[in-house]
């Protein structure tokens, strides 16, 4: 199931193939840009966590912080950030900020997960082609108001390559080579700062796996999990109980510690009721 294309390059409609066996039903849930909110959480980035809590479309938020031209549209009206239609309304009542400036936001996408992830200037110049200074210049906008986090990677470099390991949001180690050639050095501080991001995402979804395995109303209404994907999970049960389910789900996933969230940051989690993997995203 984790080789499927994803739903974007999914040329043949494949996921219309698993379906829900008769008299049942899907519900499918998984989190929103649940690595970004584990850095936020981690770097205790001041930037992200207010970007969070606002809502809305992250990665439009990101584009306006880093460019000016882009900020000056949103403040002076020419664009809005996202839109809400009421009844009635076919479209937004002036473009909508990813419409408007689309390479800006695509840019702004990139280098969220990007550096998240522990990409440099070097391999992002690559991916645009673009020189490694234009590059640069693109990921220092991107460290302009979020300090923290570039503190929080030098912190974690550091710790690679003197104490041998990195943790993640639970505690559980990535161990790195005694001896280091500088390509090995510097493919341990790519993972230190990857590791306890991508880490800690599989912490929350194994403990929202056993949310939802061990709760009891779930069971009693005939549902069960029938796999995770990433940060995506499958349960399958009867089509009469299918939104008590979901909103079931919902909630362990959004409280998977125990019943509580320990981040410092809210956990989106956006599910839907389906008879195949297609018809659910």
């Amino acid at each position: 199931m984790q080789n499927q294309p994803a739903l974007e390059k999914d040329r043949y409609k494949i996921r219309k193939a698993f379906v829900a066996s008769p008299g049942n039903t899907l519900v499918v849930a998984d989190y929103g840009q649940l690595e970004l909110r584990i850095l936020a959480h981690l770097t205790g980035c001041k930037s992200m966590m207010e970007a969070f809590k606002a809502g809305g479309d992250f990665h439009s938020r990101t584009a306006m912080n880093m460019y000016p031209h882009v900020r000056e549209a949103v403040e002076n009206g020419q664009v809005i950030l996202e839109w809400h239609p009421e009844p009635g309304e076919d479209k937004p009542p002036v473009p909508l900020l990813k419409d408007a400036f689309g390479s800006e936001r695509r840019k702004a996408k990139m280098l969220n997960f990007s550096i998240a992830y522990g990409k440099t200037a070097v391999g992002l110049s690559r991916d645009w082609k673009v020189s490694t200074k234009e590059a640069q210049e693109t990921v220092d906008l991107w460290y302009n108001d979020r300090q923290e986090v570039r503190k929080w990677q030098e912190m974690r470099k550091k710790e690679a390559i003197e104490d041998g390991y990195v943790l993640t949001l639970l505690g559980r180690s990535r161990r790195f080579p005694a001896s280091k050639s500088r390509a090995q050095r510097n493919h341990i501080q790519r993972a230190a700062i990857n590791t306890p991001v991508q880490g800690s995402a599989a912490d929350v979804a194994m403990c929202a796996m056993l949310e939802i395995s061990i709760n009891q109303q779930l069971k009693k209404l005939g549902w069960r999990l029938l796999l995770q994907i990433h940060d995506e999970v499958i349960l399958e049960g009867p089509i009469e109980s299918a939104e008590i389910a979901k909103d079931i789900v919902v909630d362990c996933m959004s409280k998977p510690f125990n019943g509580r969230n320990i981040l410092s940051v809210d956990l989106s989690v956006d599910a839907k009721c389906a008879q195949n993997w297609y018809a659910a995203k």
